[in-house]
């Protein structure tokens, strides 16, 4: 079983930052993949970046040339830097990570983006 433990989030005004951070631990297999999702009341849980342990990164729309997903194999944690937010960012964001053998979420962090 995955344990991931979020951190960083916060209230921001707009054109602000916030680095957010997932460490993962009890891994017994590999973590191949961990990523950034976030969810808005009343929406669906969105994909915002995801990088692969050999480092390939992706990124939604919405979020590229802003958002920065970076990760450190021998930590097990990635982090998520967020410069010029927006309130249309302003969600629950949900750390996530993958294995061979599972998928894993963390609890979630609130983010919050005032104008």
């Amino acid at each position: 079983q995955v344990q991931l433990v979020e951190s960083g989030g916060g209230m921001v005004q707009a054109g602000g930052s916030l680095r957010l951070s997932c460490a993962a631990s009890g891994s017994r297999f590999t973590i191949t993949a961990m990523g950034w999702y976030r969810q808005a009341p009343g929406k669906q849980r969105d994909m915002v970046a995801t990088v692969i342990r050999g480092g390939t990164t992706n990124y939604a729309d919405s979020v590229k040339g802003r958002f920065t997903i970076s990760r450190d194999n021998a930590k097990n944690t990635v982090y998520l830097q967020m410069n010029s937010l927006k309130p249309e960012d302003t969600a629950v964001y949900f750390c996530d990570a993958r294995t061979n053998w599972g998928h894993y979420w963390g609890q979630g962090t609130q983010v919050t983006v005032s104008s």
